[in-house]
């Protein structure tokens, strides 16, 4: 009797391994796949090219800037068409995955002009909220910046 229940511990504890491995192994995948498509996004600021970002962003996404302000997707696309940079990088970029969703966040620097036409010089950090729609199709619904003080 001891024996067999040794045997079902055993058994059990290989089972949730196995589950532990699986779920380790899908939260790897989707941090990938979403660092992936934040390596999109910098390069549509990089190319000046909202285009590469338009399909990333959710029909309901909100942008909170560093100022603020907070805009859609209609009016982040288009202040990202306005906006011409002279050099962007991402430092510090790190996305932690949950079950159907993922927080990306990082540190933007970028030079340019912004959407107004004054000199862009920024230094911020980002966080961008992911969620895995039902189509499958990975799409940011948030994202927030904060300037950060030198």
């Amino acid at each position: 009797m001891k024996r067999m229940w040794m045997w079902c511990l055993v058994g059990l504890l290989s089972l949730g391994s196995a589950a532990l491995s699986q779920d380790n192994s899908a939260r790897s995948g989707t941090e990938k796949a979403v660092a992936a498509l934040e390596q999109q996004w910098l390069q549509s600021q990089k190319t000046n090219n909202p285009d590469l970002v338009a399909p990333l962003l959710a029909d309901k996404f909100v942008n909170t800037a560093r100022d603020g302000k907070v805009t859609g997707k209609a009016e982040s696309l288009a202040a990202a068409k306005a906006t011409k940079y002279e050099a962007v990088a991402y430092d510090d970029l790190k996305v932690t995955a949950f079950l159907h969703a993922a927080i990306a966040t990082g540190v933007f620097k970028a030079k340019g002009t912004d959407s107004l036409g004054k000199p862009l010089d920024t230094h911020e950090r980002f966080t961008d909220t992911w969620v895995k729609m039902p189509n499958g199709q990975w799409q940011c619904i948030a994202s927030h910046q904060s300037s950060i003080e030198m």
